[in-house]
């Protein structure tokens, strides 16, 4: 077949896949499997090879990533339960003050918290942001909402055990340990520099609470995350005032006594990382040790990290509620792992349709910067599509065929793709919609907090990509 036969079916296969996700509603992951599927057949592949290509890329990528995505979401859950979100926010507010809150609280969300499925880190984050806003200042909803929109993207595709991070390693093969350090390495002044950035612009009369703000919450008006839990009192009456303050001394009591430090919750997850950059950096100065190469191996970190995180939690919130945890974690992880196998899928299928080697010849000679091409395929798809994680597995899927000719290393193309994903996210994403409701803007607010905060930060990630790709 022609390479312009090639060129125009992939593309047809995109375009199908993205107007059958976003037109007609239907699930991502059949979208990607009958866009795969379409592809094989129309490149002549034939039916064996096009089910056996998509069977083999879906496994290949559950392989690398499956057993890592399942133990980082299990970890989050339990995290979640034992009510460390909540008590790291306090934590930074009591510590850096109401000032620096919006970059600690970046920080925090970007990297240590990326475990967190992230509407679950959204939505029990948010309340608590919306309460501390009016103690920053007047810009304090639109600094918060823009911190934690930034962080939370940023986080999802650059820092291991993101989702997002995972599944794009997976597919370009880049090693897990790399991503960590590459990754931290950007996402740290990505979300920083964004964070500045919005507050300079909303400063200069970019936001108008007026116009920007809505409904101010009450503290009633949120969810509590677990209302039966240590030291929480039932609403019901009491037959005098001492036998009220006897409950809630008995309350207070219980939860001082149960209350778990809030170092020791994050510590198997701590350890988890910092074995897998041990066993990074051992790899890249060809250190040979056994012990090392086991603990660092990042599917046995993580493990380590979940048996922490599973002992820990069960002093914090007992057996039952770990159960309950894991529970929860297993249906998060389930939806999460079929995206990523099926755009595992549309990797493997591409491959072999031959799009790499005509995209290697337009690469070579082409005098734009590559990296710059994979950034904006990424955009391009995530305007269409709405998803970070799918834009950006579906970029580096198409790209991956071609990064041993770019002459680049793949790391450099996973945090292209994956800044690239994070352009204009807008009314198509579930995250705006989150951010938009729980803290407070109307949709022109959220259109600035998140659309443009996010967009800035993909420019940003982009610049600083293109910077490291001279070291690397």
């Amino acid at each position: 077949m022609s390479d312009t036969a090639i060129l125009i079916n992939t593309a047809v296969a995109v375009l199908a896949t993205v107007l059958l996700i976003v037109k007609f509603k239907v699930n991502p992951v059949i979208g990607l499997i009958l866009g795969s599927l379409y592809l094989g057949l129309s490149t002549q592949l034939g039916i064996t090879k096009t089910i056996e290509t998509i069977t083999q890329g879906f496994g290949d990528i559950m392989v690398e990533v499956g057993l890592l995505i399942a133990f980082g979401v299990l970890m989050g859950s339990i995290l979640n339960q034992a009510g460390a979100i909540r008590r790291l926010v306090e934590k930074l507010l009591s510590v850096f003050g109401p000032k620096y809150l919006p970059y600690s609280m970046a920080l925090a969300m970007s990297t240590v918290l990326q475990s967190i499925f992230v509407d679950v880190l959204l939505v029990i984050s948010a309340p608590l942001a919306r309460r501390m806003a009016p103690k920053i200042g007047p810009m304090g909803t639109a600094r918060l909402a823009t911190a934690m929109a930034i962080s939370l993207e940023c986080g999802i595709i650059f820092m291991v055990p993101g989702v997002g991070s995972l599944a794009v390693a997976g597919v370009l093969g880049v090693p897990l340990g790399t991503m960590l350090i590459c990754g931290l390495l950007l996402v740290v002044p990505t979300v920083l520099l964004a964070t500045m950035v919005m507050s300079f612009i909303f400063r200069r009369g970019f936001w108008k609470p007026e116009r920007d703000e809505q409904h101010v919450f009450e503290e009633d008006d949120f969810p509590q995350a677990n209302p039966s839990g240590p030291g929480q009192i039932s609403r019901i009456p009491f037959a005098n005032e001492d036998e009220q303050a006897s409950a809630v001394k008995l309350a207070v009591g219980q939860e001082r006594k149960k209350e778990t430090p809030l170092l020791l919750l994050f510590a198997p997850l701590l350890l988890s990382l910092l074995l897998i950059a041990i066993g990074a950096v051992t790899e890249i100065a060809k250190i040979h040790n056994g012990v090392l190469e086991l603990v660092g191996n990042p599917v046995v970190a993580l493990l380590i990290g979940l048996i922490g995180t599973t002992i820990v939690g069960r002093g914090a919130i007992g057996q039952q509620g770990v159960e309950a945890a894991i529970t929860t974690g297993f249906k998060e992880s389930g939806q999460i792992l079929l995206l990523t196998g099926a755009g595992g899928s549309l990797a493997a299928t591409v491959a072999a349709a031959g799009l790499g080697d005509i995209l290697g010849g337009f690469f070579s000679a082409s005098a734009v910067a590559p990296l710059v091409v994979v950034w904006a395929i990424a955009a391009v798809l995530h305007i269409a599509v709405g998803s970070v994680t799918l834009s950006a597995i579906t970029a580096a899927g198409m790209l991956a065929p071609i990064a041993p000719a770019l002459g680049l290393d793949p790391v450099l193309i996973a945090l292209a793709a994956g800044a690239g994903s994070l352009f204009m996210i807008h009314v198509t994403s579930n995250t705006f919609w989150l951010l938009q409701s729980l803290l407070g803007q109307t949709v022109r607010g959220a259109l600035k907090s998140v659309t443009v905060g996010v967009s800035v930060a993909s420019v940003i990630a982009l610049g600083l990509v293109l910077v490291m790709s001279i070291f690397i």
